[in-house]
């Protein structure tokens, strides 16, 4: 709680000197008697008493109103963004190898579990190595043997994540395969579209009014990036990864690839004879994972465990760095009305308490 004009105040001040000087006044009788002796053998009533209340009244009545001239309000702190940021589609694997089993800091969990967790992480910030992507534009794009797009590109993140942690390997056969270029395509295609989308918005804003900022326009897209994340080799899909990656570095998005896998990977079998776990076959072509990143201007990284790929999301953090430019201004809301209003009351009350139960004749 501040005052807006805190030097009103200083009137309270004045009260003391009023009370002090309304009660050394001398008062003068309004009826004359000529002995007096009867009347201070007379009971002084409660009512009597309690009369000297009504004058106190008056002067809280004129505290409270000096306290609403101040204008107590309180203000809250308001943060405008004006980001410069990335505009980021992560492209996942969801197809059925991601099930293969992968550490994770000591536990065994599926290679998307993984890749789940740890991109949460990214995204959200998990105060240890990651700070969060708050002022980036992500979108979540997935593919096994179709491309889908899970999450639309957004600046408020809880969501992205909510979709995240709700997306799923395929479990059906037909739906089952490995198309990272058509990945590639809809991520870049994606990525391309925002762009387009805030261009016009900024030329909107242009034709109402002159010197549009991008901040004014909302969002400022400083750079353009994919991270693609998967462990096999490209079996279907209407785009080959190579094109997707040409598509790409003409619309000037870099692609960061990681191959998730280890060639000691296993998976878990139920059968009737008890569990067993058996060895899986690598099936994951680093050459072309490395040339999509070179293709771009990204980088290639190869993730055996849940700390590999850690490292390999942090590099990616620093690399593409967002500029926060953030405005501050605080909005207050006014609270003199609780006081003037009170105020207002008891002048109410003491004005009817004097012409009633402490009504004085004459």
């Amino acid at each position: 709680m501040q005052f807006y004009s805190k030097w009103i105040l200083l009137l309270l001040f004045l009260i003391p000197a009023m009370m002090y000087f309304n009660f050394r006044k001398k008062r003068h009788a309004a009826l004359k008697f000529s002995s007096l002796r009867d009347m201070r053998n007379c009971s002084i009533s409660l009512r009597q008493r309690l009369r000297p209340l009504m004058i106190f009244a008056r002067y809280i009545c004129i505290a409270l109103l000096i306290v609403a001239l101040a204008r107590p309000r309180k203000g809250t702190v308001l943060s405008e963004i004006s980001a410069e940021g990335v505009a980021m589609e992560i492209v996942a694997d969801r197809s059925s190898s991601m099930n293969t089993e992968m550490d994770y800091y000591g536990q065994t969990v599926s290679r998307f579990d993984v890749v789940k967790r740890v991109l949460s992480d990214f995204i959200e910030g998990d105060k240890k190595e990651f700070t969060g992507r708050d002022s980036d534009l992500i979108g979540l794009v997935t593919f096994a043997r179709y491309a889908d797009t899970i999450c639309p590109m957004v600046l408020g993140h809880n969501v992205l994540v909510e979709f995240l942690k709700k997306t799923n390997t395929v479990n059906i056969r037909s739906e089952d395969g490995t198309a990272i270029g058509d990945g590639i395509a809809l991520a870049a295609a994606r990525l391309k579209k925002a762009e387009e989308e805030f261009q016009k918005r900024k030329q909107k804003l242009a034709e109402e009014g002159e010197n549009v900022s991008d901040e004014d326009a909302g969002f400022k897209i400083k750079s353009k990036a994919i991270i693609l994340l998967t462990d096999g080799i490209n079996n279907v899909g209407d785009y080959s990864p190579t094109q997707a990656a040409e598509l790409a570095k003409e619309w000037g998005i870099k692609i960061y690839t990681i191959g998730i896998g280890s060639a000691e990977a296993y998976t878990t079998v139920q059968s009737m004879l008890g569990t067993f776990k058996m060895p899986v076959g690598q099936s994951l072509d680093e050459g072309l994972l490395k040339n999509i990143a070179e293709t771009t201007g990204g980088f290639y990284g190869r993730a055996d465990d849940a700390k590999a790929l850690k490292q390999i999301i942090e590099k990616i953090d620093e690399l593409e760095k967002t500029e926060v430019k953030s405005i501050q201004f605080t909005q207050y809301s006014e609270f003199f009305s609780p006081w003037t209003l009170t105020a207002l009351l008891i002048l109410i009350l003491e004005m009817l308490a004097s012409c009633t139960v402490f009504r004085k004749i004459p």
